[in-house]
């Protein structure tokens, strides 16, 4: 993940001063973590991509607002965790509109977006042994939890940011992340052991 905020500010700057290719630049450095992230928390690659793209059309409108100081990574993803409540909230309400379907299959290409694959793009390999049913209930077992368990579980488990660099996404303190954390692996020991067995607890952690 890119972590170079003054290269982002530059480009921002550009970008405001008209060279609108600057945008692209950043889609290039930002967009597999934003993709990535977009699609653990909606499940679809097709919704997710729009998201992103929807993220990026912000970003143009708001090029205005950036100023130094500002860290893009933690005002994108803030901004893109929103429209992702924002849209799940409206497909509660449009249940027809199913996700795309999870499969085994997927190339080594879009591990990186797999919902179980580790913040380096690599499905853990106890995890890879789950087949197709087990990867269906860990799935449903994070899109139960609550918005902000969500997010916070997402970037550090799988993007692998720090937990300052969470709290300035979610808006909380370093205890406050660690508390969510213990809340999120807590929440889904108890959802996977009751569906799989004491091989729920696939991220261990302490009680």
């Amino acid at each position: 993940m890119p972590s170079d905020n003054e290269t982002d500010l530059a480009l921002l700057e550009e970008l405001r001063k008209g060279r609108d290719t600057a945008l692209n630049e950043l889609m290039q450095r930002w967009h597999r973590p934003f993709l990535s992230f977009a699609y653990r928390y909606v499940q679809s690659e097709d919704d997710a991509r729009d998201l992103v793209e929807e993220l990026f059309v912000r970003v143009y409108k708001n090029r205005d607002r950036f100023k130094e100081g500002t860290k893009f990574s933690a005002w994108a993803f803030t901004s893109l965790s929103n429209l992702c409540k924002n849209f799940e909230r409206w497909r509660r309400r449009h249940p027809a509109f199913g996700n795309d379907s999870l499969t085994d299959d997927m190339s080594k290409a879009d591990r990186d977006v797999h919902p179980l694959a580790n913040a380096g793009g690599e499905i853990p390999p106890d995890l890879e042994a789950l087949n197709q049913e087990r990867i269906e209930i860990v799935r449903d077992a994070i899109n139960k939890l609550p918005h902000d368990l969500r997010v916070t579980l997402i970037l550090y488990q799988y993007e692998g940011l720090s937990y300052k660099e969470i709290g300035e996404v979610v808006g909380c303190s370093i205890k406050g992340v660690e508390t969510r954390l213990y809340r999120a692996r807590k929440a889904l020991k108890v959802i996977l052991c009751s569906k799989i067995g004491p091989s729920g607890d696939i991220w261990g952690g302490e009680e």
